[in-house]
């Protein structure tokens, strides 16, 4: 069957494909939803606890060398992390225009503030330059985890680390993130950007020394391209957006520190007391490993919608009809 007749064949099945091929703002609850308990030894199979808790506890052996090397991160000791703002204007805001009470307080995460790379993506993409590059210095006897990681600033550990390449495919913020982190390391950085790219992203990278490649095509095709030429050098290593445990690992860690701030603000998570988040999505990694981290933090206290626009609904067009993850706890919505 050619693949327009299969296409034809779903939207006519499928109430919601079919309003996504006609472009309609549309909702999408997972039918196989399953509780958190019912799918947690399944989850930990993948990504566990002690991943997250490992993955954390490196972000703060990293402190000091972040804190040398970004002096915005100052005030928080060396820890990228974003402020959590009450919203109370836009909670009124939205009372009036929908005409629907909203109870208990409206919070913005501000990822927008991120240090470094100023977006979600400097908690994965960071992370990830981060973890190889302690593999690295580790695996050549040069770095151990007891020591102070300052040392990494180091003439000889940036001339150590220049023997390598990472290379990652981004329509620009992720390309943000593993650029500016790899080159403050040392590492050579080969960036493929897609049409779509911001000019000010290629520009601000290209004065950080990174080299920048852009393509015509769009964001799949920078990816395919980056991931090929990487494979081809072994010195180099690639940032695979679509399928980096280690990017989710990064973005994962954001529910603990996200914890911490609502218990500061005396703020109750609790299945009386859920906790509702709203996240924009691209093609999902940054979103689902928050969701999957918040997840493992609150279990069934909390319920993760994505938002995407109606013209790129890549997350909800990969789940339905036929959905054959009930772990995906998450809930989703495409809106213009």
């Amino acid at each position: 069957m050619a693949i327009k007749e299969y296409a034809a064949k779903l939207i006519e099945q499928d109430a919601t494909l079919k309003e996504i091929a006609e472009q309609k703002e549309t909702l999408w609850v997972n039918p196989k939803f399953l509780p958190f308990e019912m799918t947690d030894a399944v989850c930990q199979l993948v990504v566990s606890d002690a991943d997250i808790a490992d993955a954390e506890a490196r972000l703060e052996r990293f402190a000091p060398f972040i804190r040398k090397c970004f002096p915005e991160t100052e005030c928080t000791n060396g820890i990228i992390e974003s402020p959590l703002k009450p919203i109370p204007e836009m909670q009124k805001g939205l009372i009036e225009a929908t005409g629907s009470p909203i109870s208990g307080n409206l919070f913005l995460k501000m990822d927008s503030h991120l240090a470094v790379a100023g977006s979600v993506k400097a908690r994965g993409g960071i992370y990830e330059v981060l973890k190889h590059a302690e593999d690295l210095a580790i695996a050549a006897g040069k770095l151990k985890v007891t020591d102070n990681y300052e040392k990494l600033c180091s003439d000889e550990m940036r001339a150590f680390f220049n023997q390598y390449t990472v290379q990652v495919g981004s329509t620009g913020n992720l390309g943000l993130s593993i650029g500016i982190s790899s080159a403050a390391i040392g590492f050579k950085v080969k960036v493929h950007m897609s049409a779509d790219a911001r000019q000010w992203k290629k520009d601000l990278l290209r004065s950080k020394g990174v080299e920048v490649i852009e393509y015509a095509d769009d964001y799949s095709k920078a990816v395919a391209e980056g991931r090929k030429l990487s494979d081809a050098d072994p010195m180099s290593y690639f940032v695979d957006d679509e399928k980096s445990v280690n990017l989710f690992l990064g973005y994962a860690v954001a529910a603990s520190r996200l914890k911490k701030q609502l218990d500061e603000q005396g703020v109750v998570v609790d299945e009386r007391h859920p906790l509702i988040v709203y996240i924009p999505t691209g093609v999902g990694g940054a979103p689902g490993g928050v969701a999957y981290g918040l997840k493992r933090v609150y279990k069934n206290a909390v319920h993760c919608f994505f938002a995407e626009p109606t013209l790129c609904p890549s997350v909800l067009l990969a789940l339905p009809p036929t959905c054959t993850r009930p772990s995906m706890c998450m809930t989703l919505a495409s809106t213009a």
